[in-house]
């Protein structure tokens, strides 16, 4: 059987957990590795593999607690922290993490921030500090996540889509992505943007107010806003992000976020 096979068998019926564990601590050291992935690309669709998340949910049954060390910190956990960071051609600083079963690509740097297991970060991408990339986030190439920006993790159940931010995105500091939103080529988020399946967004560029639910266009620039509800209590604002622009195309990408934030009075 193929590993794909023994984990989604032991998920379903945890009495074949013992057998199943070469192949479930096989399957995180591919993603550590970066040799699988919790979700892939193909075509315009994100596509998420079920058993490997379910390969990291066993994963956890199967390790131990155990006390860590790095320097003078110490820690009391189950999933060590990854390690041949200068053979991976990555930056971390300290006291940033990389968890074991993350996969960052050469040229990806970490702040004092936080990268959990399952996650993929492309290279070229910042990680600022108090930043997280939740568990099975998927990161592209060239994105600028700032200060404190909180990437959700979407680990169950297995076939929920995590949260995916594609190249050349922007994160203004301490906005907020979750519920597997996708944030899509070259998008800016403002400071202090939360973002959920749940919550539309308002795009307000045309006549008239037109909601999106689930992901950021390619290229928006996103901001924080409100909306009017109606409550027994009376009418209140929600917040409800608000699309009010879209970047400009250029092949200097640098330009053209600079030429973004300056236009549309961006705080990030």
């Amino acid at each position: 059987m193929a590993d794909s096979e023994i984990i989604e068998a032991a998920y379903e019926d945890l009495s074949l957990l013992d057998q199943a564990e070469p192949a479930v601590r096989r399957t995180i050291a591919a993603l550590d590795a970066g040799e699988v992935r919790v979700a892939e690309k193909v075509g315009d669709t994100w596509l998420v593999n079920d058993w490997v998340k379910e390969a990291i949910v066993l994963y956890f049954r199967l390790a131990g607690m155990e006390t860590m060390t790095a320097g003078p910190f110490e820690y009391y956990d189950k999933i060590p922290t990854k390690t041949d960071l200068e053979a991976a051609g990555i930056r971390v600083v300290p006291p940033g993490t990389v968890r074991y079963g993350a996969y960052c690509e050469p040229g990806v740097v970490v702040m004092p921030g936080y990268v959990n297991i399952g996650a993929y970060v492309g290279s070229g991408t910042m990680v600022d500090t108090w930043a997280t990339v939740g568990s099975c986030a998927q990161i592209g190439r060239d994105v600028h996540i700032s200060g404190g920006v909180g990437i959700g993790g979407v680990l169950e159940p297995p076939n929920a889509r995590p949260v995916i931010i594609e190249d050349g995105a922007f994160l203004g500091s301490r906005s907020i992505v979750v519920e597997g939103v996708i944030v899509e080529k070259g998008a800016v988020l403002g400071a202090n943007t939360m973002l959920s399946a749940s919550v539309p967004i308002i795009d307000v560029t045309g006549s008239e107010p037109i909601a999106i639910r689930g992901r950021v266009p390619a290229n928006a620039v996103i901001v924080p806003g409100t909306r009017p509800k109606e409550f027994p209590a009376g009418i209140y604002q929600l917040q409800a992000p608000l699309l009010i622009g879209y970047r400009s195309e250029s092949t200097d990408r640098k330009t053209s976020l600079n030429d973004a934030l300056r236009t549309f009075e961006v705080e990030v």
